[in-house]
């Protein structure tokens, strides 16, 4: 992401639509302050991180994908492990864009990195959940999170 993206990412966070099978609340400009420059860091600190998704027809980013440290205590069979992300804004959804993206950030993975990877999805998130099964992410558990049951999920590589 560059530094002209972040009104748009923050624009993204505080979209009520985006956030409600998240984290169920809208960030403030600060949070996603915060949030976009951990992103930044972890390109240089882990030797990967996010990248913006910006769609050829759309003059600014449509959502983002990639990879972070979550660092979020959930145990040793995931917080080891990169954790991967993906959102998009409501008027990019439907197009196909989610999985395109989503993919060429598993395959950059795939070929830079390698090694099994962890996500976490809403049971009631249909989209991102058919995403993680194209992508080959099969069920951990399901843990409570901030009063909501979430979705473990893991990635031992790129499917075969």
């Amino acid at each position: 992401m560059r530094s002209e993206d972040f009104a748009r990412f923050a624009e993204i966070w505080a979209t009520p639509e985006v956030v409600s099978q998240i984290t169920g609340k809208p960030r403030s400009k600060a949070l996603s302050w915060d949030s976009f420059l951990r992103n930044a860091g972890h390109w240089q600190i882990s030797g990967f991180g996010q990248w913006a998704i910006q769609p050829r027809d759309m003059a600014q980013m449509a959502g983002q994908t990639g990879f972070f440290f979550g660092s979020r205590d959930l145990g040793s069979d995931f917080d080891t492990y990169p954790e991967a992300g993906w959102v998009l804004a409501p008027e990019a959804q439907g197009r196909g864009l989610g999985l395109e993206a989503v993919q060429a950030a598993h395959d950059w993975f795939d070929r830079v990195i390698a090694g099994r990877t962890v996500c976490i999805i809403t049971p009631e998130n249909i989209n991102s959940l058919r995403i993680a099964a194209t992508l080959g992410y099969e069920e951990l558990r399901e843990v409570e999170m901030g009063g909501d049951v979430v979705r473990l999920m893991t990635r031992k590589g790129p499917p075969v």
